[in-house]
């Protein structure tokens, strides 16, 4: 699956050769993935290492499907629900934040917020909108003043029990394919309201993600990466 237009990672070998750091301005669940891919591919660490990143250690999981091709099976934390720590702007706060109304582009929509290590807001949406209803309710979500550092937003479709089609309008970005973190977020708001089993396949512009959140577990995510190109950074 491929990057979103603003994600990008970078790590370095810790001491034993088995574990990454992973630096930059938010956390990427494909950004995890994919350097989880390159360092296996390179045979920097082995395929079960552990990505340091900002919010904490990050096991990974890697299975080459091919010479550039890789499923990886990522622990992404447990799930960040109470409203300080996301954070929203709600008084008294609250824990989880469900279904809260918010005026957004002359029209009430009801967010479910959770933090995943970046602030995540879905919407549920009976179809999945086009590009115009993404940007309409994107945009204005990112920068409303209930999330005071901005938020990601995710535009959800509750397809059954095990499928969601979700589309993301990243925080500073815009509209993207895919991301690790969205869709993880869209599951577990849809896992909090009742949607959807603990175990769903995240149905993207650029691909599926496996998402499981056990109760009072961690979060997991399986996807593949696939190697597209290779250069040298010239300094």
């Amino acid at each position: 699956m491929p990057l979103g237009r603003g994600d990008s990672a970078t790590g370095t070998v810790g001491s034993a050769g088995t574990g990454f750091s992973c630096t930059r301005p938010r956390r990427t669940g494909n950004g995890l993935r994919c350097l989880a891919a390159l360092a296996v591919r390179q045979g920097w660490a082995p395929p079960r290492h552990v990505v340091h990143t900002a919010p904490g250690p990050r096991p990974v999981d890697v299975v080459a499907l091919g010479a550039s091709r890789f499923r990886i099976a990522t622990d992404l934390g447990a799930p960040i629900l109470g409203s300080a720590s996301i954070p929203v702007a709600l008084e008294p706060p609250r824990t989880p934040v469900l279904d809260h109304p918010l005026e957004v582009a002359g029209r009430t929509v009801r967010v479910t917020a959770t933090s995943l290590g970046n602030p995540h807001c879905a919407v549920f949406l009976p179809e999945p909108p086009d590009d115009r209803l993404l940007a309409e309710l994107g945009a204005p979500l990112e920068r409303h003043p209930f999330f005071p550092r901005r938020t990601n937003v995710e535009l959800v479709t509750v397809v059954s029990r095990s499928e969601i089609r979700v589309r993301f309008w990243e925080r500073g970005v815009g509209p993207t394919q895919a991301s690790g973190t969205g869709s993880a977020s869209a599951v577990v708001a849809a896992i909090l309201n009742g949607f959807v089993d603990r175990r769903v396949r995240a149905v993207c512009d650029g691909g599926v993600l496996e998402v499981e959140w056990p109760e009072g577990g961690h979060v997991h995510q399986t996807g593949e990466v696939d190697v597209l190109f290779e250069g040298d950074w010239l300094v």
